[in-house]
């Protein structure tokens, strides 16, 4: 079972481990993906870097538990950093993992992906392969952009909304107001869940959107989502969130302060997360696109190992379909990397509770807890 460590101690621990394995591993002879001998420390043992963006959410707890228990599996060293999202550390890990000699790097995430280009060249330079999951870096090369199509699944979660608010008002689309509260307004993640999001509602001329930044946490979204209310009154019909994993019950809550029922809102979103699991199990959150956030990390090593292997005839190719029967991220689409050299994995994301139950075991929520 992994515990919830709250963020400061979560953070001190990862920062120990990194420290010890710094001074305990020597450097090691670089690789890239046609030249994979060289893998591994003087014993023999992979070791992967992985920066994450809060370890303090869930989504980064499962990309955490995900690449460990893989790591586990085949006896290899996982050195994790939560970076807080700051471009700047992201750039001081990645130079010190270069000196620790890790064989393998997983970028999982900071708000200002422009700004850490020159660490991924360093990476590419030393022929260290790279994985990004959540979102993928604009510059250098990533071998593979595990995902899943953000664009699309903003815009499932708000043909759901749009359908929730016919159905209360007999099959059609009231006038009136749906509050959009975003992640950060520079992330291109929140960029393309507002995209997603506008390609629903803008069909609909007699709704009016009226938009707030969330900040991708619970304190911001709630204060922002109460502005809103208070500007907007009882025009409001629907409420949008970006992301409920760390932004719903800050959402819900001033809903629910401003003596309004979530229910009669259709709050919905992208990427569910521990919270948002209870939410919807209580009705609050009317529906939300689940994010293979575990399965892509397991993703990432398979891929790592069969790169340090030079299985270079069953590593995933452009326009490649991967399937695995039972699991909630299939099928899985190999695509152009949209962001910079490489390719991406475009993962399927169900929709809950529409399309998979709460209690669902293979949703991430269920399996880090």
């Amino acid at each position: 079972m992994m515990k919830h460590l709250k963020k400061p101690i979560a953070l001190m621990l990862v920062c120990m481990a990194a420290l010890l394995t710094f001074g305990c591993a020597g450097p090691t002879e670089t690789q890239g993906s046609g030249d994979t001998a060289a893998a591994g420390d003087s014993d023999g043992k992979i070791h992967i870097g992985m920066c994450v963006q809060d370890l303090g959410v869930a989504y980064s707890q499962a990309f955490n538990l995900g690449a460990q228990q893989a790591c586990d599996e085949r006896g290899w060293e996982l050195t994790v950093i939560d970076i807080q999202g700051d471009a700047i550390k992201t750039l001081d890990t990645i130079d010190n993992f270069i000196a620790m000699g890790i064989d393998g790097f997983i970028f999982s995430g900071c708000e200002d992906k422009d700004a850490i280009t020159p660490g991924i060249e360093k990476l590419n330079a030393l022929g260290i392969p790279i994985m990004a999951l959540d979102t993928s870096p604009t510059g250098g090369k990533i071998d593979y952009f595990i995902t899943f199509d953000l664009v699309k699944a903003s815009e499932k979660a708000a043909q759901a909304m749009i359908d929730g608010l016919k159905a209360k008002n007999n099959g059609e689309v009231p006038t009136g107001t749906v509050l959009e509260v975003w992640g950060v307004l520079i992330d291109t993640f929140a960029k393309d869940c507002d995209e997603g999001f506008k390609n629903i509602i803008s069909q609909y001329p007699q709704l009016t959107v009226v938009e707030g930044e969330g900040k991708w946490e619970n304190d911001s979204a709630y204060t922002v989502t109460a502005n809103m209310l208070t500007r907007v009154g009882s025009d409001v019909v629907a409420v949008y969130c970006h992301t409920p994993d760390c932004q719903a019950a800050g959402v819900i809550s001033a809903i629910e302060n401003a003596g309004l029922n979530p229910a009669d809102l259709f709050v919905s979103g992208i990427c569910i997360g521990t919270e948002g699991i209870e939410l919807i199990k209580q009705g609050k959150l009317y529906c939300a696109v689940e994010q293979p956030a575990l399965d892509s990390a397991i993703m990432a090593i398979e891929l790592f190992d069969k790169i340090f292997q030079s299985k270079t005839g069953e590593l995933p190719k452009e326009g490649d379909v991967l399937a695995e029967e039972g699991a909630l991220w299939s099928p899985a689409v190999v695509a152009k990397n949209d962001d910079c050299e490489g390719l991406q994995i475009i993962m399927a994301g169900p929709l809950c509770p529409l399309e998979v139950q709460p209690d669902n075991p293979g949703l991430y929520e269920n399996r880090i807890s």
